[in-house]
């Protein structure tokens, strides 16, 4: 049961992302104040979000060739799943990893649209 809330509520959040990026892109330029649409992220954020996410992309491409996925988490630092002994686990961390990949390639995509309106 414990599952189903947590990937329910990932689901539920990933929704939400979503919808404030359609929000933001639906804006015009300006807002109701005046005042410049802003994207989710400034110019070091977004250098700073694409290195993060390149290292998550790369480490989920490193759990499905290698078959094993470091923890993910404080509780756990140098615990690893195996798709073969820990297959639960090993979907759920590599379920929260491709779900943050996603989430920070959403905020670039968001950022860069908003940036070279037309």
């Amino acid at each position: 049961m414990r599952n189903v809330i947590y990937y329910a509520l990932m689901l539920l959040l990933g929704f939400a992302w979503y919808r404030f990026g359609q929000n933001l892109l639906r804006k015009g330029h300006r807002d109701e104040n005046g005042e410049l649409t802003k994207g989710l992220v400034g110019p070091v954020g977004f250098l700073l979000t694409g290195v993060v996410a390149c290292c998550l992309f790369f480490a989920v491409l490193r759990a499905l060739v290698r078959g094993e996925v470091s923890c993910v988490g404080r509780g756990c630092e140098v615990q690893v799943y195996t798709l073969a002994a820990n297959s639960g686990e090993y979907w759920a961390n590599l379920f929260y990893l491709v779900w943050c990949v996603l989430a920070l390639g959403y905020a670039m995509y968001v950022t860069l649209k908003i940036w070279f309106r037309a």
